[in-house]
């Protein structure tokens, strides 16, 4: 798990600095499509920040497999990644 978990937080970081170097429309796709990850369930994430795109199976299982990490992590880590994400809306709220 420990590799997953470290996996996981890599594909965070990359998302967080995808997400933020680009427009501010597909930044706020992005900071919802990260609390969803983080908070909701893959169904959530079809029906809302992914609702306007086709999502192939493959996109799906991986998503699907993402979100078991994410929700394998230990509570404190996940809090931690929830207090990050509120920090970076906050953040974005303030330029």
């Amino acid at each position: 798990m420990k590799g997953s978990s470290t996996l996981l937080l890599v594909a965070l970081t990359l998302l967080c600095s995808c997400g933020l170097a680009i427009g501010d429309d597909n930044s706020d796709f992005f900071m919802d499509f990260l609390q969803t990850l983080l908070v909701g369930s893959p169904e959530e994430l079809y029906e809302g920040p992914l609702g306007k795109y086709d999502v192939n199976a493959d996109a799906k299982a991986a998503l699907t497999e993402l979100k078991s990490c994410i929700d394998g992590l230990q509570p404190m880590h996940k809090a931690e990644l929830i207090k990050l994400l509120v920090q970076v809306l906050g953040s974005q709220d303030d330029a």
